[in-house]
Protein backbone atom coordinates (compact mmCIF):
# COMPACT_ATOMS: atom_id res chain seq x y z
CA UNK A 1 0.00 0.00 0.00
CA UNK A 2 1.47 3.29 -0.94
CA UNK A 3 1.20 6.35 1.18
CA UNK A 4 -1.39 8.02 -0.55
CA UNK A 5 -3.28 4.84 -0.90
CA UNK A 6 -3.09 5.01 2.69
CA UNK A 7 -4.13 8.50 3.38
CA UNK A 8 -7.21 7.99 1.28
CA UNK A 9 -8.01 4.75 3.41
CA UNK A 10 -9.07 7.17 6.31
CA UNK A 11 -10.92 10.09 4.31
CA UNK A 12 -14.15 10.47 5.58
CA UNK A 13 -16.88 9.80 3.30
CA UNK A 14 -18.17 13.10 1.31
CA UNK A 15 -21.57 14.04 1.87
CA UNK A 16 -22.00 15.32 -2.12
CA UNK A 17 -20.43 11.93 -4.08
CA UNK A 18 -20.73 13.85 -7.16
CA UNK A 19 -17.88 16.25 -5.98
CA UNK A 20 -15.20 13.51 -5.31
CA UNK A 21 -13.34 13.86 -9.30
CA UNK A 22 -13.48 17.60 -8.08
CA UNK A 23 -11.78 16.44 -4.88
CA UNK A 24 -9.29 14.40 -6.49
CA UNK A 25 -7.71 17.10 -8.67
CA UNK A 26 -8.12 19.64 -6.16
CA UNK A 27 -6.77 17.88 -2.64
CA UNK A 28 -3.13 17.20 -4.60
CA UNK A 29 -3.10 20.96 -5.23
CA UNK A 30 -3.59 22.09 -1.68
CA UNK A 31 0.28 21.63 -0.60
CA UNK A 32 1.54 23.42 -3.28
CA UNK A 33 -1.10 26.28 -2.46
CA UNK A 34 0.14 26.51 1.44
CA UNK A 35 3.58 25.75 0.00
CA UNK A 36 3.76 28.93 -1.93
CA UNK A 37 1.31 31.22 0.16
CA UNK A 38 4.00 30.48 3.19
CA UNK A 39 7.53 31.07 0.87
CA UNK A 40 5.80 34.05 -0.51
CA UNK A 41 5.54 35.27 2.81
CA UNK A 42 8.85 34.69 4.33
CA UNK A 43 10.46 35.68 0.51
CA UNK A 44 8.99 39.10 0.99
CA UNK A 45 10.11 39.35 4.42
CA UNK A 46 13.86 38.17 3.30
CA UNK A 47 13.92 40.72 0.32
CA UNK A 48 13.96 43.09 2.62
CA UNK A 49 16.92 41.88 4.43
CA UNK A 50 18.44 41.69 0.62
CA UNK A 51 17.91 44.72 -0.43
CA UNK A 52 18.31 46.80 2.70
CA UNK A 53 21.68 44.72 3.73
CA UNK A 54 22.18 43.12 6.91
CA UNK A 55 23.95 45.70 8.27
CA UNK A 56 20.83 48.15 8.33
CA UNK A 57 19.70 44.99 10.79
CA UNK A 58 22.62 45.01 13.71
CA UNK A 59 21.07 47.52 16.17
CA UNK A 60 17.48 46.05 15.86
CA UNK A 61 19.11 42.84 16.45
CA UNK A 62 21.68 43.70 19.60
CA UNK A 63 18.52 45.39 21.24
CA UNK A 64 16.56 42.18 21.07
CA UNK A 65 19.74 40.49 22.90
CA UNK A 66 21.30 38.74 19.34
CA UNK A 67 24.71 40.12 20.18
CA UNK A 68 26.85 39.36 17.69
CA UNK A 69 23.97 40.05 15.97
CA UNK A 70 25.55 38.99 12.55
CA UNK A 71 25.13 35.43 12.45
CA UNK A 72 21.26 35.65 13.30
CA UNK A 73 20.78 37.85 10.74
CA UNK A 74 22.44 35.98 8.09
CA UNK A 75 20.54 33.16 9.51
CA UNK A 76 17.01 34.85 9.67
CA UNK A 77 18.12 36.11 5.73
CA UNK A 78 18.90 32.65 4.84
CA UNK A 79 15.89 31.06 6.23
CA UNK A 80 13.29 33.72 4.97
CA UNK A 81 15.00 34.58 1.51
CA UNK A 82 16.41 31.12 0.19
CA UNK A 83 13.77 29.46 2.29
CA UNK A 84 11.32 31.22 0.84
CA UNK A 85 12.26 30.32 -2.16
CA UNK A 86 13.21 26.75 -1.40
CA UNK A 87 9.22 26.40 -0.37
CA UNK A 88 7.80 27.70 -3.00
CA UNK A 89 9.25 25.37 -5.66
CA UNK A 90 9.03 22.71 -3.31
CA UNK A 91 12.90 22.30 -2.56
CA UNK A 92 14.74 21.09 1.21
CA UNK A 93 10.99 21.53 2.06
CA UNK A 94 10.89 20.00 5.77
CA UNK A 95 13.87 21.50 6.51
CA UNK A 96 13.09 25.40 5.57
CA UNK A 97 9.37 24.69 7.09
CA UNK A 98 11.22 23.38 10.11
CA UNK A 99 13.67 26.59 10.21
CA UNK A 100 11.27 28.94 9.66
CA UNK A 101 9.00 27.47 12.29
CA UNK A 102 11.71 27.74 15.08
CA UNK A 103 12.32 31.10 13.72
CA UNK A 104 8.56 32.20 14.22
CA UNK A 105 8.51 30.73 17.56
CA UNK A 106 11.85 32.91 18.61
CA UNK A 107 9.79 36.05 17.18
CA UNK A 108 6.94 34.83 19.14
CA UNK A 109 8.76 34.64 22.24
CA UNK A 110 10.03 37.71 22.19
CA UNK A 111 7.44 40.12 20.27
CA UNK A 112 4.01 38.64 21.11
CA UNK A 113 3.71 36.57 24.71
CA UNK A 114 0.63 36.05 24.41
CA UNK A 115 1.12 33.33 21.20
CA UNK A 116 0.89 33.76 17.52
CA UNK A 117 -0.94 31.31 15.34
CA UNK A 118 1.48 31.75 12.05
CA UNK A 119 3.41 28.54 13.52
CA UNK A 120 0.69 26.04 12.62
CA UNK A 121 1.69 26.43 8.73
CA UNK A 122 5.59 25.78 9.09
CA UNK A 123 5.18 23.17 11.47
CA UNK A 124 2.73 21.64 8.87
CA UNK A 125 4.77 21.61 6.22
CA UNK A 126 7.55 20.78 8.39
CA UNK A 127 5.69 17.07 9.54
CA UNK A 128 3.82 16.64 6.11
CA UNK A 129 6.86 17.77 3.59
CA UNK A 130 6.77 19.37 -0.19
CA UNK A 131 3.86 17.15 -1.32
CA UNK A 132 3.33 15.34 -4.96
CA UNK A 133 4.44 18.82 -6.44
CA UNK A 134 7.57 19.88 -5.22
CA UNK A 135 11.39 19.42 -5.90
CA UNK A 136 11.59 16.98 -3.32
CA UNK A 137 9.18 14.71 -4.82
CA UNK A 138 10.86 14.62 -8.17
CA UNK A 139 13.92 14.20 -6.69
CA UNK A 140 13.06 11.47 -5.12
CA UNK A 141 14.62 12.38 -1.30
CA UNK A 142 13.62 14.56 1.30
CA UNK A 143 16.02 16.48 3.87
Amino acid sequence: MTRIDSETEHEPKLLFPGLKSFYDIAVPLAWPIVRVAVGWNLLVHGWGKVARGPAAYIRPFVEQGFDPALPWIWAALIIEFAGGIALIIGLFTRFFAAAAAVEMLIITILYWKAGFSWLNRGYAIALRGGGPYSVDRRLGVEL
